[in-house]
């Protein structure tokens, strides 16, 4: 049985110079999905805006690291948002268990369905977040 981070470092090494950078989607997933009271706010932050940008306007990943930079050109206080207890029903685990390839790739995007699901009470705030810098 794996460990959630050998999990996830799996998937890691199996994205990089996968289509589309969907490495990005992985770290946003992994990021939200984990986070807790110890998380560097801008770590959820972003995190949290590239699940909605992937999962509700389908950016790319690399269109969303792009997005994540213009937003850290900026210091700023980065509002506070939810940590749920139900954190989505499907886990990096989940995503390691698909085949290779298209399967486990989709795997990527219904991971991370399901966690910007879960975290869906700080929609209002991404949303606003991302009007301040004229993004979408």
């Amino acid at each position: 049985m794996h460990s959630t981070r050998a999990a996830y470092d799996e998937v890691y090494a199996y994205t990089m110079g996968r289509p589309g950078f969907i490495l990005q989607h992985v770290v946003d997933a992994f990021a939200v999905q984990t986070a807790n009271d110890e998380s560097t706010p801008i770590s959820v932050v972003f995190g949290l805006v590239g699940l909605y940008l992937h999962v509700e306007k389908q950016f790319s990943g690399r269109r969303v690291q792009r997005i994540h930079m213009e937003l850290g050109r900026r210091k700023r206080e980065w509002p506070r948002v939810y940590l749920p207890a139900d954190r989505g029903s499907m886990t990096v685990a989940d995503v390691l268990a698909a085949s290779a390839g298209p399967e486990r790739d989709m795997a990527i995007d219904n991971w991370c369905r399901s966690v910007w699901t879960a975290f869906g009470a700080n929609r209002q705030t991404i949303i606003v977040l991302l009007r301040e810098y004229q993004i979408t």
